[in-house]
């Protein structure tokens, strides 16, 4: 398999767990935060969010930054836009085509004179 194919199946199976989609908001409300204070807002021992994090770190969803003793993580949306650009997209573009080619019709030509 493609390495870029088992990066996108990394950040499925990281995003699949809704604990770890809770992770990735409270960062993305809040970059920056040590382990203790994600803890704070999840309902889980510190153990089993540490293993969520580093689910998402494999999937390279959070990147690391050591500032002294701490260990801050942030949100890399980089592999989130990815996804997005690769099987959202293209739909999305046929969608909209779809919308605005119903819209013309059911508005009718707008230079005719009524």
């Amino acid at each position: 398999m493609p390495e870029e194919g088992k990066e996108t199946d990394l950040v499925f199976k990281a995003m699949a767990d809704p604990s770890r989609r809770k992770v990735l908001d409270l960062l993305y409300t809040n970059n920056g935060q040590t382990l203790s204070q994600l803890c704070e807002q999840l309902d889980m021992q510190r153990q089993s969010a540490s293993q969520h994090i580093e689910i998402l770190i494999n999937a390279n969803l959070i990147t690391v930054v050591w500032k002294g003793r701490e260990k801050l993580h942030f949100i890399n949306p980089v592999p989130i836009h990815e996804v997005y650009e690769r099987w959202v997209r293209k739909f999305e573009e046929n969608r909209l085509s779809f919308l605005h080619d119903l819209k013309t019709k059911l508005e009718g030509d707008q230079n005719e004179t009524t």
